[in-house]
């Protein structure tokens, strides 16, 4: 298998990470994002719709998404487990999951991408109000997310899962370009575990 990804991205980070926790290795094709080389015919016939990661398979087929490609990849190698031991806890961690990427890591993007003057041409036309107002917005859920983890120690509940490696992504993807630090917004328990995160092996991964 290869995994076309691209350093330093924030979905390409999620998989680097969801990997690294797992002690998985595959081929990597990197993709030069500041080049505009997901943009190009050779990597738009990989995944049309021009984004990384992406995984190709043995068989040929191209799996996209990084959610789905991190599925494949729990199923192929199951322990550690991140996705969830039964039906029920799986239900309970993709909620989690699914609030930390639409509601945290969706909002961040949106905010740089249309606040950040370095994204233009990646974002044309920008929209800075837009922007701002993600921005707003990122800081509601992150108070939010603030008083779940007052409650419990990680994201989904007792133990780190996947849901964890997207919210500390999308946390990391706001620190580096909307200058988000939770402390200083008051946030002590959404800090303290953005720090034990950051702490792990794998948050290295992918940068």
């Amino acid at each position: 298998m290869k995994l076309y990804t691209a350093p330093r991205a924030p979905n390409p980070r999620r998989v680097a990470m969801f990997m690294a926790e797992k002690g998985i290795t595959l081929e990597l094709q990197m993709v030069d994002l500041g080049a505009g080389e997901h943009r190009s015919e050779r990597y738009l016939a990989v995944n049309p719709f021009g984004r990384v990661p992406a995984l190709a398979l043995d068989d040929g087929r191209i799996l996209c998404e990084t959610r789905a490609i991190c599925t494949y990849l729990e199923g192929l190698h199951p322990a550690p487990n991140l996705m969830g031991e039964d039906f029920e806890e799986r239900a309970f961690i993709e909620m989690a999951d699914r609030r930390m990427e639409l509601h945290l890591f969706a909002i961040a993007a949106n905010c740089i991408r249309h606040s950040h003057p370095g994204f233009a041409p990646l974002e044309n036309p920008q929209f800075p109000a837009f922007g701002a107002a993600q921005g707003e917005k990122f800081r509601d859920n992150a108070r939010w997310l603030d008083g779940v983890l007052a409650r419990q120690p990680y994201v989904a509940g007792e133990r780190f899962t996947i849901a964890d490696i997207t919210a500390f992504c999308a946390m990391d993807f706001a620190r580096g370009l909307m200058k988000f630090r939770p402390a200083e917004q008051g946030l002590a328990h959404l800090q303290a575990w953005r720090d034990r995160i950051a702490a792990r092996p794998s948050a290295s991964a992918g940068t």
